[in-house]
């Protein structure tokens, strides 16, 4: 059974500073999930013991540093966590760094729309609103990709009529979507090809493949885009540029 955290009533730092370490470290834990709704303030309360200016407090650090968000009537929601390890590091927002420059990426659209989004993708964008949907094929030195895409229709108003296939979803949104990417959270994990993927590659639902998941996230903490790739091939090799910042 896990021992919740308590405040130090006799230690000299604040009460809503030890509640902001306790809430920052079960974000960073993943104890509160990206794309999860936090317990109500009235729990976070009587768990600790504290007062609702308290715990308001913390929880309006957070949402400053983009770590939380508060949709009305609905309650606050982890937007990602990020791991601090002391050096920041940053890549260039373009498609040629997750391929390489001189690999050759081909785009074949399947499927493009506005959709119903699942739950799972609600989640991520934390929106109700309509989701613009692109899922396409990529061959990347031979090597088949499913990749899918999804972002908020009043994000990228116009997307229906651009060209998404000769060009990059990352520059395109940069170039004419309402909000700017700031950060983008990415995942890399093992998992078995789902039935609309195995379609698309022509290989066995169930298989094991490379997941690829971004997260796109604009300058106010809230999330713009995301994105999964999954392939199903035997080769894989994804080169990034990365700087110092600090």
């Amino acid at each position: 059974m896990k021992i919740e955290k308590t405040v130090d009533r006799s230690s000299k730092e604040k009460l809503y500073v030890q509640i902001y370490a306790i809430f920052f470290d079960k974000i960073e834990s993943g104890e509160w999930a990206a794309g999860g709704q936090i317990p109500p303030e009235d729990e976070l309360c009587r768990i600790y013991d504290v007062s609702k200016v308290t715990v308001r407090e913390a929880i309006q650090e957070l949402v400053r540093e983009g770590y939380l968000k508060r949709l009305q009537g609905k309650g606050t929601f982890v937007i990602y966590s990020l791991l601090h390890l002391g050096i920041v590091m940053r890549t260039r927002l373009s498609e040629n760094d997750l391929y390489g420059e001189e690999v050759k990426v081909e785009k074949q659209i399947v499927e493009r729309g506005i959709r119903e989004a699942t739950d799972e993708v609600k989640g991520f964008l934390m929106t109700e609103e309509a989701i613009y949907h692109i899922r396409h094929k990529k061959v990347i030195e031979n090597e088949s990709y499913h990749e899918e895409f999804f972002i908020p229709l009043f994000l990228l108003p116009d997307i229906d009529g651009e060209d998404v296939s000769g060009r990059s979803l990352y520059d395109l949104i940069e170039e004419k979507g309402a909000k700017k990417i700031f950060k983008v959270q990415q995942t890399m994990e093992i998992t078995k090809v789902r039935e609309d993927t195995a379609a698309v590659l022509a290989i066995k639902e169930g298989s094991p493949a490379i997941q690829i998941s971004r997260i796109l996230i604009g300058l106010d903490g809230s999330p713009i885009a995301y994105s999964r790739l999954v392939g199903g091939g035997g080769k894989h090799t994804f080169h990034m540029e990365f700087e110092r910042i600090k």
